[in-house]
């Protein structure tokens, strides 16, 4: 049976049925590992990928979207570099620059053999919370060499043939600070491998070799089909847009992702080889991370596109040799996959709005808000690693507003529950609400950032942040405003409130027993001319206490009357008029 010979019932079952691989992968994963980051924060994922070139051929509903196109370029280099492979056999890896993101997301790759042949690899990716390095959590924010960051590993068999190697682990865990812990999150890693093995076995053993193979095929081509069916909607022609991050960390100035898109007909190039030159410090960003922050950008457009390596076919990426979106050794890379990242979405965002406005979106808060705190924990006598991401607000789309609180454009991440934070961590939680007021103005706005603010209950500890948008927010579209920026404070009894100077980014910051650090997140960008919402939405919005009465006459021109909130039409409709003459001039 030829792969077009497969009737639709069969080929929708193989392709579930390898989703489903992928998706009890991920929950073994989750379930099993120590750390709040992986268990509840959900950083982690899994795949299965071709064994000749590490195309990825499924990937669970569950997993982080940033490791979609990183984790196929990984498990490339490992086939590449290794040879040998046997049952049982495991590698582990965390290099950048062969196929990764930054040091503390841990690969571990399997080769799956099924009657004595290899057949593919099984995957998965899982952030570890700590990797060794200058600071705690390796977020650092300073870093300018990429050995200040961690321990680099490249490709190293950990488990031959189902045999742990003591002596490659005792290197792994005497490089990082948190050790016991880790360990119980590197045999839930490695167990959810064996979890797919027995799955995908199952899934070949009942329809067949050849049946599956020819599916995965078919699958590939058709998500091929899709995408180009996709592309070919967009206008033909070129199109640009650009974003910018705070700075790199160690130079106070913005670095800019400059994104060109040529559209003919079903296929899409995007060149960014106008963007900054390489950076001092750690937001420098490795290809495979680009080229999959591209394709992340691209699937939020056109989500309903099917996930295997024929997805990415008509996109077509210049390596952008010369920029920091290209990092080489000894780059550091710290702010790669949480920050860079989701900038290049960004980029994809505001420039695809020009051309298909109706199936865009203004920015999202786009920054995974990395906060890591390490100390000794008086309560336990022992060392912790703390690291916590935090949601934004969504932009505003030609649907409706944007949502709040939602998580970073390049996961699924969700901030780890407080309590299980206050049972793990010498910390407590004064405040976790939404940010009133940051989503950007527009006919539709952006969506709500968070307000939260942590207290040290004992012993001292070092902060590191690397976050984003905190020179200037989330970008609004088609006259929309943008949304509000990132704040950082750091409260200390006797010394003025502390706000990092790179406004999202520092490193080393002493905090004591009762010190308070607050952050508020981005809120999401506005779509739309703000003179052309709803004034009945704007009024709901002032009681809902989201915007102020005055907030409703200085961004939108919609007059409310203070205690009864009604609106006076013929007011706004004088303030409006005045308003669109002044943008007029």
């Amino acid at each position: 049976m030829s792969a077009s010979d497969i009737d639709p019932v069969t080929l929708a079952v193989i392709q579930n049925g390898l989703i489903q691989v992928c998706n009890e992968m991920d929950l073994s994963f989750e379930r099993s590992a120590f750390s709040p980051v992986i268990s509840e924060a959900y950083d982690r994922s899994d795949g299965i990928y071709h064994r000749d070139n590490g195309d990825v051929i499924a990937q669970g509903d569950l997993g982080l979207p940033i490791f979609m196109g990183t984790m196929q370029y990984g498990t490339r280099h490992v086939i590449e570099m290794t040879d040998d492979h046997r049952p049982g056999d495991v590698y582990i890896a965390n290099d950048p620059y062969l196929g990764g993101t930054h040091l503390m997301d841990v690969r571990f790759y399997r080769p799956f053999f099924f009657k004595g042949e290899l057949y593919c690899w099984l995957a998965n990716t899982g952030h570890w919370r700590d990797t060794g390095g200058m600071v705690p959590g390796g977020f650092s924010a300073n870093a300018t060499e990429v050995e200040q960051e961690g321990l680099r590993l490249p490709p190293v068999k950990l488990i031959k043939e189902g045999e742990t190697d003591k002596e490659i682990l005792s290197i792994v865990l005497n490089n990082i600070r948190t050790a016991d812990q880790t360990i119980g999150d590197i045999k839930a890693q490695a167990a959810a491998l064996t979890i797919g093995e027995k799955r995908l076995t199952a899934l070949l053993e009942r329809y067949g070799r050849d049946t599956v193979e020819d599916c995965v095929i078919e699958l590939r081509a058709r998500a091929a089909r899709q995408m180009r069916a996709k592309i070919e909607r967009i206008p033909d022609g070129e199109y640009e847009g650009e974003s910018f991050l705070d700075s790199d960390g160690v130079v106070n100035e913005p670095l800019r992702v400059s994104m060109k898109v040529k559209i003919e007909g079903s296929e899409m190039y995007v060149d960014l080889s106008g963007s900054s030159p390489p950076c001092m410090g750690p937001m420098n960003c490795v290809i495979a991370t680009t080229r999959s922050a591209v394709y992340i950008g691209m699937k939020h457009i056109f989500p309903d596109v099917p996930l295997n390596a024929g997805t990415f076919d008509p996109i077509h990426i210049e390596d952008p040799v010369g920029t920091f979106l290209y990092a080489k050794y000894p780059k550091p890379v710290s702010g790669c996959a949480a920050e860079v990242s989701q900038r290049i979405c960004e980029a994809v965002f505001v420039t695809m709005a020009q051309a298909i406005p109706e199936l865009s979106f203004a920015a999202p808060a786009g920054t995974s808000g990395n906060f890591a705190l390490g100390g000794i924990d008086e309560r336990k006598d022992k060392p912790y690693v703390m690291y916590l991401f935090s949601g934004g607000g969504y932009g505003g789309w030609n649907g409706g507003d944007g949502i709040a609180n939602g998580c970073s454009t390049i996961g699924i991440s969700k901030i780890q529950p407080l309590e299980v934070m206050e049972q793990f961590y010498p910390i407590q939680f004064e405040k976790y609400a939404l940010r009133e007021g940051s989503g950007g103005a527009g006919e539709h706005r952006g969506g709500f950032g968070i307000d939260y603010t942590i207290r040290l209950r004992s012993g001292g500890a070092v902060a590191s942040f690397v976050m984003d948008h905190g020179r200037s927010g989330p970008l609004g579209v088609l006259g929309g405003e943008d949304g509000a920026p990132n704040r950082i404070k750091v409260e200390r009894e006797g010394e003025p409130d502390y706000s990092p100077a790179h406004f999202s980014k520092d490193q080393g910051i002493r905090i004591q027993t009762g010190n308070l650090i607050s952050v508020s997140t981005p809120g999401g960008g506005g779509y739309g001319n703000p003179l052309k919402r709803d004034p009945a939405k704007v009024a709901e919005d002032v009681r809902l206490g989201y915007y102020t009465v005055q907030q409703a006459a200085d961004l939108w021109g919609v007059v409310l009357d203070p205690e009864s909130l009604a609106i006076d039409d013929e007011a706004t409709a004088d303030l409006r008029s005045q308003m669109a003459v002044q943008a007029a001039e």
